[in-house]
Formats: structure tokens, sequence, C-alpha cells
């Protein structure tokens, strides 16, 4: 087995050492190890294991990629797996752990059931940005696209159009497009829906709208979203998952479904629902 070994930021020893037992565990049970250039810088070659940046970069055939760290480094792992539909596995040391679903003290039960095969892919849609100019130079997300306001208090106006036809203009703070992943995450925080994983849509959510009957919308993912803005200030916000850029009026939008998606890993005993009532207290009374 192969399996390559990412993580975003190592801040503390505990994580460290979470790090070099997973290396070390991992030799010893025969696989063979590949370490992102962060880990590798950390432990200065201490593990002689080969380096990449990115899977396809590097033309690594590996069979798992393993993420240290939370949410965010699950997010991350878009640009390093790429379209090579890579499964990946994330071992939490956040807080929530919606998509790093692996506890710390779990993770050789977990890379057991790898080796037995006792897992299932759970594959999650991504959202494809298209502009008249190079926003982020890797243009795919897998929970969102933000529009936001920026350098005044000020409302902004988002114009939509679904397949070139007007949608509505959202007088608001901003405007989400998630996908199902992303459902769970800020457009949750703005009242828009759940989605669950399999499902075939979008959700297009306003930020704080000033118009009381715009609500969320929910639309089928073969749709091409595209954007206008206008505002008092020239200076507008653009967010890709945990990237931002600041663009102006100018700036040419369009979203889509990209045309290749990520595997997540998902073990036995562990479900969607299960993730939403265990991490997210989902149906939760104290009366009951």
């Amino acid at each position: 087995m192969k399996i390559g070994l990412y993580a975003k930021v190592i801040n503390t020893s505990s994580q460290k050492q979470l790090v070099e037992n997973i290396i070390e565990f991992l030799k010893t049970e025969g696989v063979e190890v590949f370490l992102h250039q962060n880990i590798s810088d950390l432990f200065n070659g201490k593990f002689k294991c080969k380096e990449f940046e990115t899977i396809l970069k590097s033309n690594l055939d590996i069979d798992f990629l393993v993420t240290v760290g939370g949410d965010g480094t699950i997010l991350d792992t878009i640009e390093i797996t790429g379209n090579s539909k890579t499964p990946v596995i994330g071992i939490n040391t956040g807080r929530l752990g919606f998509l790093a679903n692996v506890n710390t003290d779990a993770f050789k039960i977990a890379f057991k059931d790898l080796a037995n095969g006792n897992f299932t892919l759970d594959k999650r849609a991504l959202l494809q940005l298209e502009s008249n100019v190079d926003l982020f130079g890797f243009n795919y997300a897998l929970n969102d696209f933000v529009l936001h306001k920026k350098e005044s208090s000020s409302m902004i106006t988002v114009h939509a159009f679904l397949n070139g036809e007007p949608l509505n203009s959202y007088w608001a703070d901003g405007l989400i497009i998630a996908t199902p992943t992303g459902s769970s995450g800020y457009s949750l925080s703005c009242g828009g829906p759940i989605i669950f994983p399999k499902a075939s849509n979008f959700v297009i959510t306003p930020i704080a709208p000033h118009n009381l009957n715009v609500r969320p919308v929910v639309i089928p993912d073969d749709q091409v979203l595209s954007f206008e803005i206008e505002g008092r200030s020239n200076s507008f916000l653009a967010s890709l998952d945990s990237r931002s850029v600041t663009i102006n009026n100018h700036v040419q939008i369009a979203i889509k479904k990209a045309d290749f998606y990520i595997n997540l890993v998902r073990f036995e005993g562990d479900s969607f629902l299960k993730t939403l009532r265990n991490k997210m207290l989902w149906g939760l009374d104290n009366r009951n």
C-alpha cells in the first residue's frame, strides 16, 4: 500500500508527535509512505520518505492521501489531489471534524480497516470558477464560493443569472454558492438548508439580505451561475473555500460543477446522519 501524508500547519508538540507516530506505524505495517513537503521539512528528512507537493505534479501513484488537521486541511487537499480521485482520509486535530472524522486515538484502527477493505468511498462534488482574470490559480472548491462586501459597511447588489437568464438581484452583505458538502458550513449559518452529499444540487444563500422575501434557493448542479456586482465601493471580496481575493466590478465570474470529484473515505459504522447527530447535535433537545 502507498500512502501520502499531508498537514497544513503543525503548531504543537503533540501534533508533531502524532505525525511521527503515524509515520512510524505505517512503516512497521509495510506501507510505502510519501510525505508532503510541509511534513518533510518539519522532520528535516528524518524518515527518508519521498516528498511531494501535489500528487499530479509529482506523478505520484498512491492509494490514499491522509491529512492531519481539521476540516480546513481537508479543503486544501483538492489542490493536492487534483483530478486524480485519490481517496482522502482526515485525522482530526481540529475542533469540529465534520469532514476529518478519524479521532487521533483511532488512527491505527482506521489503517487496519483500510488494509482489510472495510470502508466505502464518499464522492463529493466540487465547484469550478471561471473568470476573465486568473483569481485563484486553482479555481475549484469543495465547500463554497462567496461574494462579499469589503471596504464599506453598505450592502452590495449581486445580480445572479442562471444559464444566462436573470435569477435575482440580491441586496445583501454577500452571496454564498455552496455544494452539498458546503451546505453544512457558512451557508447553514446564514439560514441555508442542509443538503445530503449525494444530492445533485447547489444552494444559493444570501448573507443578511435586505429583502425579507429573498431566501436560499436550491438549484440543480448542471446549471451555470454568473454574476454582476454593484456597490458604493468598487472593491469586493471573493472567496473560494479558504482562499480570498479582492476583485472589482469589472471581473466576470461564472460558477459551475467541476468535471471531477473528490473521494472521502468513510469507515464502517459511520454515516452522514451519524455525523450530523454527533458533531452538530442535530435533533438534540434537552426536553427529550
